[in-house]
């Protein structure tokens, strides 16, 4: 009885520990930033922002691009998904954001939310286009027309030559871009992870896609992996996503081991390409697509090389267009300060004019001036004389005085009359 509990317990044991290893193996697991700062530095420098912290610089060459260099597209279940060749690809390329600094190059911003691809993305006229978002910009701002890029970050191609797997030999020359991105429209084709309910771009529609160049791209499934890394076999890619959190779980910041300082990092100028140590990951059969009608592989390099080029010649125009900026707020300045000067002297000149309007009074003293009168006491009315009053006045006194007159005469002539009969 003893043996077969004993035994009874064993198996039970085993049968726990079957169980509970492929939960293990399929759980999101957590970490820290710690995983970048330990798993990045053989690839590059750790250096000290004051704006976001440890950043990284990769070692790669002059000509490098996020997104850009050394990968292609594939479309899987989360939608348009970079994979990279680099061995490393697995961080940068699906955590965080990208941007460039004029001395070290492209500089990478550790960040917790993971994504097929942190771009922004662009249609117009038989042209798909993508570029890296920078750090602190929000999807709603970076997935609409008011986010602005520089010409040179972006990177577009022929929609006949999008999903090849030498992507990077059939890249429009960046000249062409700002004609492009004038006349280009935002794809905005939101999705939320199902695991960290983040929102991220899946990038192009795949029936437009597969429509616009003529062939059939097959869904590759993602598959999630337990170490830092990625593969791709068949029709399966595999990529380490845990669940990253900036803090750690035994409450220490995380920080990487060295951290460089700048003389110590060299200058893109002057940084000479670096081979990587990359893991060889097996592709499936690539589809027949459409010839290539325009640059071929062999002149990589020499796209390469003219993209540094067009990239100097765009930093000079840069510091061209400064200048003229700040000569034209000097002439600004200036024509503001001489139209204060000219505002001035006509209030000067507005106010004499009220002076003297004021003084005027003052020096006529010698023209006659009409009577004052004390505001206090009302002025004296006179009568105006009536004419018409006086001959009415007159008038009854005439015909009596008149009438008296003939009284007066027909009585003295009565006598003279009464004479004269008697004579």
């Amino acid at each position: 009885m003893k043996t077969i509990r004993k035994v009874t317990i064993l198996l039970i044991f085993f049968i726990g520990i079957i169980g509970v290893a492929p939960q293990k193996a399929t759980a999101q697991v957590s970490v820290s930033f710690q995983l970048f700062y330990d798993n990045l530095s053989p690839y590059g420098n750790w250096i000290d922002n004051s704006d976001y912290g440890y950043v990284w610089v990769p070692n790669v060459s002059r000509g490098f691009t996020p997104y850009g260099t050394n990968g292609y597209w594939v479309y899987a279940d989360v939608g348009w998904t970079w994979v990279s060749n680099y061995s490393w690809g697995w961080a940068p390329f699906h955590y965080g954001r990208w941007f460039y600094d004029s001395y070290y190059g492209w500089v990478w911003v550790p960040d917790t939310n993971w994504g097929p691809a942190w771009v922004t993305w662009r249609y117009y006229d038989g042209y798909y286009g993508w570029a890296a978002i920078g750090p602190g910009i929000s999807l709603s701002l970076a997935y609409s027309s008011g986010y602005n890029v520089p010409r040179d970050h972006w990177v577009f191609v022929r929609e006949g030559d999008f999903g090849r797997r030498n992507i990077s030999n059939y890249y429009v020359n960046t000249t062409n871009n700002i004609t492009i991105i004038n006349n280009s429209t935002v794809i905005n084709n939101l999705r939320t992870d199902r695991v960290t309910q983040g929102q991220y771009n899946a990038g192009p529609d795949r029936n437009d896609v597969k429509r616009r160049s003529k062939a059939d791209f097959a869904q590759v499934n993602l598959k999630e992996r337990n170490n830092p890394g990625q593969s791709m076999s068949g029709n399966e890619l595999q990529l380490y996503r845990p669940r990253v959190e900036k803090g750690g779980n035994d409450g220490r910041r995380p920080a990487p081991a060295k951290v460089m300082k700048q003389n110590e990092v060299k200058p893109i100028n002057e940084r000479r390409s670096v081979a990587q140590p990359q893991r060889e990951i097996k592709r499936e059969r690539e589809p027949q697509m459409n010839p290539p009608s325009r640059q071929p592989e062999n002149r990589g390099r020499d796209i390469q090389q003219q993209r540094n080029e067009e990239m100097k010649k765009q930093r000079e125009g840069q510091r061209a267009n400064e200048q003229r900026a700040n000569e034209q707020r000097a002439n600004e300045q200036k024509i503001q300060q001489r139209a204060n000067e000219q505002r001035a002297i006509e209030q000067r000149a507005n106010e004499q004019k009220i002076l003297r309007r004021e003084n005027e009074p003052v020096q006529r003293q010698n023209v006659p001036v009409p009577e004052q009168r004390d505001l206090k006491t009302p002025p004296r009315q006179e009568k105006p004389i009536q004419q018409d009053n006086i001959p009415q006045m007159r008038r009854p006194e005439i015909p009596q005085q008149q009438g008296n007159n003939e009284r007066m005469r027909t009585v003295k002539e009565r006598p003279e009359r009464g004479r004269n009969k008697r004579n």
